[in-house]
């Protein structure tokens, strides 16, 4: 039996529980036990994927034919996620050392909760034992509670909200547990193995489908993440909503559908496939017509995670490994979208696209990271998010040849969302780089300069890691992907892709452009003249041309302006409605307390006969 396994956990759990109580003046010492006990857990999480199968087992209580043991076992899965997730925890360490200024309150309770979120993760991909994955799936919770709560005033609405909407799918986690411990009899996951094939597995299959998606931030309970991402701290929704709730739902998801249950239910592929595809082409709908820098990237983390249940909705080998395979590029690539936002308003003081512009030249490096992730998301090679949506593409397009995934009828639908969702992805980037960097330099920016190294050597980490995974996608495939799903390598893709050769091109296009726009400079034929100002001198500010306007035209389209106008207002918003909901209940019941003593006697009367007529039987 191994300890390596319960250090791994316990050790961030029990540090970050007594960082939350450590008074704000030790926040130096918060900073360094935090880096450091990461940075441990980084090394550690490395041995535990290059040491392959361990195992540890501690038996805590014995209820009958429920036995509470902590179960703890790698697997090709857990591990490799284990690894990026603690790695995330390092760099997101990294970059708050700066980006959490000198006058920021709360500072130990939000290292203390990156720790706890760090050892929840942990122990959520090592448990085998459904209700001590549970247990960690809520100190995760808990610790994105926290963490929102640490951003300010303005993010205790958002903290609330995530709580109450990821609660409610834990609510569905416990129950779907207890239907699936009342059909199988245990709850180590090793050991079960239903087939949905009749009620109790089908509902049970739903419910645990519920926690994943909401966790992982897919349609339609996906609204805690944009009210999150519009008022935390980038380094907060880099470290969770980015990246390691996205990991955490989709491995959730990739456990349920090919250990837990074994899916015989046509109805349950098409309703998988119709969450990613709505997913992917309704917040990308969404984030294009966003103003606000970290609201419009927390659509696209909600939209991509649309290709990850679409490619696990197939079926088959390519379509589960491409959504595997762009869970792990979606981490990298966001989490770097969400460090280079958060450099931007770190370094300027707002989030807001018409009120930024010309920092390509006064953040080069932030321009360089947030370009090659933009390219990434948008499904531009030879980056990483080309591959895993291509592989997507093929899982689609092979589900629909070779009538796998019992909905394959339909796959003509499921790829043209797939592919239009990337080409509404690109469109809403272009807006981004352009409001941000490309635009003309408002005046209060002048001044403004490069983030410190150690915000900045994340974020190029990230984006080096997006370049990597582009060019030699194999190396991840074949380490990590294929051996986490059982794959044979090499016999899933199909169609010729060589990253290579086509990077090499690109290049060699780009050095073409460059010299013919050399030679233009240096022939001298080119006139320059002043912009006609229609006689009237215009000053920088009226010259600006916003981003923000560039899909305002979609907006105000027939049809379109409807839903954007109700999206707005919450009314697809089921935890406002849900609000609105309790609050006429409420107000019903203080209609009916009146005060009128026979009122109350006929409540009590009609209570007692449906008691009898429910209990005993009588009628």
């Amino acid at each position: 039996m191994d300890n390596t396994l319960p250090t791994i956990v316990f050790l961030p759990l029990i540090a970050g529980f007594v960082l939350l109580f450590l008074p704000n003046k030790l926040r130096p010492l918060a900073k360094l036990l935090t880096l450091i006990i990461s940075a441990f857990v980084l090394v550690q999480s490395i041995q535990i994927f290059k040491s392959g199968q361990l195992n540890y087992a501690w038996s805590i209580l014995q209820i009958g034919n429920l036995s509470l043991d902590l179960l703890l076992r790698t697997t090709p899965l857990g591990a490799f996620i284990l690894m990026f997730s603690c790695g995330f925890g390092l760099l997101i360490t990294l970059y708050s050392l700066k980006s959490i200024g000198p006058g920021a309150k709360r500072v130990n309770e939000y290292y203390g909760a990156v720790l706890l979120t760090i050892g929840g993760s942990a122990g959520i991909l090592l448990s085998n034992h459904l209700l001590f994955l549970l247990v960690f799936w809520e100190i995760v919770t808990a610790a994105l509670y926290l963490l929102l709560a640490t951003g300010g005033k303005n993010c205790k609405f958002a903290a609330t909200k995530s709580f109450a909407m990821i609660g409610a799918s834990d609510a569905a986690f416990l129950l779907g547990i207890a239907m699936v411990w009342a059909v199988s009899e245990t709850l180590v996951i090793s050991e079960i193995s239903l087939a949905t094939v009749s009620a109790v597995p089908i509902i049970a299959f739903l419910l645990l489908l519920t926690a994943a998606v909401t966790k992982a931030g897919a349609l339609p309970l996906h609204t805690w993440l944009p009210t999150s991402g519009e008022h935390a701290p980038a380094s907060i929704m880099a470290l969770l909503p980015a990246a390691i709730d996205k990991l955490l739902g989709i491995y959730l998801l990739v456990i349920v559908v090919r250990e837990i249950f074994i899916l015989k239910s046509a109805a349950l592929s098409v309703i998988l496939a119709l969450i990613g595809a709505a997913t992917i082409i309704i917040a990308v709908m969404i984030a294009m017509v966003q103003h606000n820098l970290k609201k419009l990237l927390s659509y696209h983390a909600i939209s991509q995670v649309g290709y990850m249940v679409l490619g696990i909705a197939t079926g088959t080998p390519v379509g589960i490994a491409g959504g595997v395979f762009h869970m792990l590029n979606h981490a990298i690539y966001k989490c770097c979208l969400f460090l280079c936002g958060g450099a931007v308003e770190h370094a300027t003081g707002t989030a807001e696209l018409d009120r930024l512009g010309g920092l390509g030249k006064k953040m080069s490096i932030t321009f360089g990271a947030c370009l090659i992730a933009a390219l990434s998301i948008s499904g531009i090679p030879p980056f990483n998010g080309f591959v895993s949506k291509w592989m997507v593409y093929q899982g689609v397009i092979k589900m629909g040849t070779s009538g796998a995934g019992n909905g394959s009828g339909l796959w003509p639908i499921w790829l043209v969302a797939a592919m239009f969702g990337s080409a509404l992805t690109l469109a809403s980037f272009v807006k981004l780089i352009h409001s941000i960097f490309l635009a003309r330099l408002p005046e209060q920016l002048r001044g403004v300069k490069e983030v410190s190294p150690s915000m900045w050597i994340p974020m190029g980490i990230l984006a080096l890691l997006c370049v990597f995974f582009g060019i030699f996608y194999h190396v991840p495939l074949k380490m990590l992907i294929y051996p986490a799903l059982n794959i044979e390598p090499g016999t899933v893709i199909f169609g010729t892709w060589e990253p290579v050769l086509a990077t090499s091109l690109i290049i060699i296009g780009i050095l073409i452009g460059w010299l013919i726009l050399a030679a233009g400079w240096l022939s001298k034929k080119v006139r320059t003249v002043p912009t006609w100002y229609c006689g009237e001198v215009q000053d920088n500010e009226q010259m600006i041309i916003p981003g923000t306007h560039f899909y305002k035209t979609v907006s105000s389209m027939g049809g379109l302006k409807q839903l954007y106008t109700g999206q707005e207002k919450g009314h697809f918003d089921l935890y406002d409605q849900g609000a609105r909901l309790g609050l006429t209940f409420t107000n019903l019941l203080r209609r009916l307390h009146s005060g009128i003593l026979p009122t109350y006697l006929t409540w009590v009367t009609l209570g007692l006969l449906v008691i009898l007529f429910i209990i005993c039987g009588i009628w």
